[in-house]
């Protein structure tokens, strides 16, 4: 069994910054992907970075590229995600995933284990 916990969200004006964090407990071995992604109400959900564990290859969501980074300790099992110059548009609730697919990218389907979310709200 696999449990990821996110924290990290909350309420913040627009250009200001944000750290999630991911910490994954259980059966982690031979996770192949790790990923967050975002659903804002009435939209569907969105990939917004996912890494590669094994060779740190990282993809980012054109809406969030350059202000993002998404980071790995895998002494302590945790996966971070970066934001800065938040904007209106990333309200969202964010989900950090996991995959043991060797194929894997920012589609939701590639992801076994899910968090339960951590919500993010950007005013202007």
């Amino acid at each position: 069994q696999v449990q990821l916990v996110e924290s990290g969200g909350g309420s913040v004006q627009a250009v200001a910054s944000l750290r999630l964090s991911c910490a994954a407990y259980g059966d982690t071995d031979n996770m192949q992907c790790m990923g967050w992604f975002r659903q804002a109400p009435g939209k569907a959900r969105e990939g917004v970075v996912y890494i590669h564990i094994p060779t740190g290859f990282t993809d980012y969501a054109k809406s969030v590229k350059g202000r993002s980074t998404i980071s790995q300790d895998n002494a302590k099992n945790t996966l971070s995600l970066q934001m800065n110059n938040l904007k209106p548009e990333d309200t969202a609730m964010y989900y950090c995933a996991a995959s043991r697919h060797l194929q894997c990218g920012l589609d939701g389907s590639d992801y076994s284990y899910w968090g339960q979310g951590t919500q993010v709200t950007v005013s202007s």
